[in-house]
């Protein structure tokens, strides 16, 4: 079972100066195409992984302002039902891997890391979403192969009864 079935998972937006967040909160920031995320940890700071927030020039896992993470842009907590870690080991778990520098977009990306740091797991359903549309035309694919066996086999069956019933013999 993941992180997102154990409990019910609420996005609330929140006022960037961080008045109403609490060390430990799982924020989250939409960027064109995808959703930025990061771990508040107080004091109006953000620990996130940088990936490629500063255009092609990989960042590691740092801290910044909190007005830093949003780039001016809408800011929500990802409110989950039930967090494997309370909100001020989720804070030290993201505060541990400052300095970190092996962002990796499919496999260590800043979505990877909080739900590390939230939920113990490395993951991100942003990928999970972009693998499962990518791989669709090859589900479809397989599909049609699939289909087209089954409907060899059931002309060939079919053929072959109705030569055998009438006394042909192909």
């Amino acid at each position: 079972m993941d992180s997102r079935e154990r409990g019910k998972v609420h996005l609330r937006s929140v006022h960037c100066s961080g008045a109403q967040l609490r060390p430990g909160a799982h924020l989250v920031s939409p960027r064109l195409g995808y959703s930025h995320h990061g771990i508040y940890v107080g004091n109006g700071l953000v620990v996130h992984h940088g990936g490629f927030e500063r255009g092609l020039r990989i960042g590691p896992v740092e801290v910044i302002s909190i007005e830093r993470f949003a780039r001016g842009r809408q800011l929500r907590v990802l409110e989950e039902g039930a967090p494997h870690f309370d909100a001020a080991e989720i804070a030290q778990r993201a505060m541990s891997r400052i300095g970190e520098d092996s962002y990796r977009i499919l496999t260590n990306n800043c979505e990877h890391f909080c739900e590390w740091c939230v939920h113990a797991e490395v993951r991100s359903y942003q990928v999970d979403c972009l693998m499962h549309l990518m791989t669709a035309p090859l589900r479809f694919l397989r599909g049609v192969r699939d289909c087209s066996a089954l409907l060899r086999a059931f002309l060939a069956s079919a053929l072959s009864y109705l030569f055998s019933s009438r006394g042909f013999n192909p």
